[in-house]
């Protein structure tokens, strides 16, 4: 299993002052020396933490994957455009909220997301729509145009009676196996931290975590470097 990091909370540290540091870019650079296949930041709508010029910077130094998180919105998808990251992930997105409180909804948008697609797959840049674990839903993003889906699992991170844990885990592992049997890449992230990780290396058919807020709070205390690497110790 891969580890992708997201380095947002970096940038939203560095905003809470007004200056230069911590940088995001540098997150980055380190998450990658230490073994992470992945960078993810989202730009936001109102610019909350990750700035543009961040993720201009984001794409000259990233060397293994940059996964951009951003809204269904047409400047977006013209920044996107023209970044080129190797990556998109789709989520909904509300002003309001202090992070992403649920999957996209793709019944909902089908029509609007199969032509917002388009010009990325075109592109050949790469499609994951963060959605439910929820076999129409799935069924969906196959027929929008997706390369992967993202089971959102913060349903699973909330639960608090192992049985509820337990019913949650089984709803995204059957998720997974029939996403991958639809020809998809399947990933998942939201919530996940150094403890209730571990189940997921038993679902192979998950390739990859998404995991920003768990591991820059532990690296507060211990530093990125080692943050980083005794999630990969976990999951690998």
């Amino acid at each position: 299993m891969r580890l992708a990091v997201n380095i947002d909370h970096i940038a939203t540290l560095r905003n809470a002052r007004g200056e230069q540091e911590p940088d995001p870019v540098a997150a980055a650079l380190l998450a990658e020396k230490c073994g992470a296949a992945g960078i993810v930041c989202h730009l936001r709508e109102d610019r909350r933490h990750i700035k543009d010029h961040d993720l201009a910077r984001l794409r000259q130094a990233v060397t293994t994957k940059l996964d951009l998180e951003m809204a269904m919105t047409a400047e977006l998808q013209q920044i996107a455009l023209k970044t080129r990251p190797e990556l998109i992930t789709l989520v909904p997105e509300k002003r309001e909220e202090l992070t992403t409180e649920g999957g996209f909804d793709i019944a909902r948008h089908y029509e609007v997301l199969a032509a917002y697609l388009k010009p990325f797959n075109a592109e050949g840049i790469e499609v994951s729509l963060f959605i439910e674990p929820d076999k129409r839903a799935i069924d969906l993003a196959a027929r929008a145009g997706a390369d992967i889906v993202e089971l959102h699992t913060g349903a699973y991170a909330e639960k608090l009676p192992d049985e509820e844990k337990a019913l949650e885990l089984k709803r995204i592992r059957e998720a997974a196996v029939y996403a991958k049997s639809l020809g998809l890449k399947v990933v998942a992230g939201h919530g996940l931290n150094y403890i209730n990780i571990a189940p997921f290396r038993e679902i192979r058919e998950i390739e990859e975590v998404s995991i920003g807020h768990a591991i820059i709070a532990r690296a507060v205390m211990t530093g990125l470097e080692e943050a980083v690497r005794e999630m990969l110790r976990i999951i690998q």
